[in-house]
């Protein structure tokens, strides 16, 4: 343990007395890990802010039964004349069928033109026929939302965001929407509430799915949600959801999908990383030549120190402390150079990110995780080790007779 404590202390006091040297020939080192520490930093805050958008925007606890209305003919999608969809007494019977109490419904969602029946007013809308329970991010607004019984009773009644309710009453507070009666092809719905807008770039009116015709459902077959209580249960719920599929529809099982929200945030990870690895190996050139550098200065410093080295192995010293001054000398000074490379490439990313958010108009930031960390150090060693590894080998073999001829 001391020799290897005296061994770092010699490779301090040698950086100490060739300071300047020193630094010119890390700066290599310092370049390269400066942008390596960037361009992880900028990569994970950008994975962040991704897996962020990811879940605003789906649900990670929700499994999806997509329907599959289309078969590949040659190459080619082609839409089947026959297939199986849900209707809501299916669906209600596919929700009993789960062991967990869970939250299950269906919707099916279209681009439509609904008419205000007092004026003729006309908007354009997007359709949601939906079943219960409804989605809890819904924020109702004014008014209230249609009941289980209305969807069963197959009420026509509707609610409406508040973007649809300006379009068809204009000026006038948008409340005045409630009780007003619209027209969506052969339906008259009365609207009984408002609810927020949040990110919805269009009107939008919801009603109950239990209004559609069997036609309109087999058109345009809803798809099925079912939310599990937890994230770490969504495995299990989507295995019941295709063991109830292989009992109940064995010979329509091509007709429905079940995906999981978790494959957008999985593809997502291996996109980053598959951008990590090939930035990390584009800048890993520059951190090569840093390693250049350090090589050079151990070089020069076995040829500054050939007498030293003489008289050191005269006196007793063997191969491997030799061996093991110039290594330590080489991780030390490749650590130093990361260290100083580790803390620009810091500064520079907050330097950087307030442009980038200013330009881009994204509230993204830098991420540091402990993997950048880790990632220096090793960079460090592995540096100091390969680099290192000649000049300390010459310098371990040179013949102490020789070496201090040389004086």
């Amino acid at each position: 343990m001391k020799k290897i404590v005296f061994s770092f202390a010699t490779a301090l006091h040698h950086i100490r007395t060739h300071f300047f040297h020193t630094i010119l020939s890390i700066l290599g080192i310092v370049i390269g890990v400066a942008a390596l520490v960037a361009i992880l930093s900028l990569i994970d805050g950008m994975e962040q802010y991704a897996q962020e958008q990811i879940t605003k925007t789906t649900d990670l606890k929700a499994v999806l039964i997509q329907p599959n209305l289309y078969k590949s003919v040659n190459d080619v999608q082609v839409r089947k004349d026959d297939y199986a969809y849900f209707t809501p007494a299916r669906f209600d019977s596919l929700r009993a069928s789960l062991r967990a109490p869970v939250g299950a419904y269906l919707y099916s969602r279209q681009n439509g033109e609904v008419t205000l029946k007092a004026d003729g007013r006309k908007a354009g809308t997007l359709i949601s026929a939906v079943t219960w329970p409804l989605h809890p991010d819904l924020t109702l607004l004014h008014g209230r939302t249609f009941t289980q019984a209305e969807l069963i009773g197959r009420q026509p009644v509707a609610f409406i965001n508040q973007r649809l309710a300006k379009q068809l009453v204009g000026k006038r507070p948008e409340q005045t929407a409630i009780g007003q009666q619209v027209t969506y092809q052969h339906l008259t719905l009365t609207i009984v509430g408002i609810a927020a807008d949040k990110d919805a770039r269009s009107g939008q009116l919801l009603m109950p799915l239990t209004l559609l015709p069997d036609s309109a459902l087999r058109a345009s077959p809803p798809m099925g949600v079912v939310e599990a209580g937890h994230v770490e249960d969504v495995p299990a719920l989507k295995t019941q959801l295709e063991t109830w599929l292989k009992a109940n529809m064995p010979h329509q099982l091509a007709d429905f999908s079940v995906i999981t929200n978790e494959l957008r945030v999985s593809q997502a990870a291996k996109g980053f990383m598959l951008f990590r690895l090939v930035m990390g190996l584009i800048v890993g050139i520059s951190v090569l030549v840093g390693g250049i550098g350090v090589m050079n200065v151990l070089l020069i410093s076995v040829t500054e120190r050939t007498v030293e080295i003489g008289v050191r192995k005269a006196l007793g010293a063997k191969k491997r402390d030799i061996l093991w001054q110039f290594l330590s000398e080489s991780i030390t000074i490749s650590t130093f150079g990361s260290m100083l490379g580790l803390m620009l490439g810091i500064l520079s990313t907050l330097a950087f990110v307030p442009i980038i958010s200013a330009v881009t108009n994204v509230p993204f930031q830098a991420a540091y995780t402990w993997n950048t960390l880790l990632i220096i150090v090793g960079v460090a060693m592995v540096i100091g080790i390969l680099f290192g590894t000649y000049p300390a080998m010459r310098a371990a073999r040179l013949d102490p007779v020789e070496a201090i001829r040389r004086e």
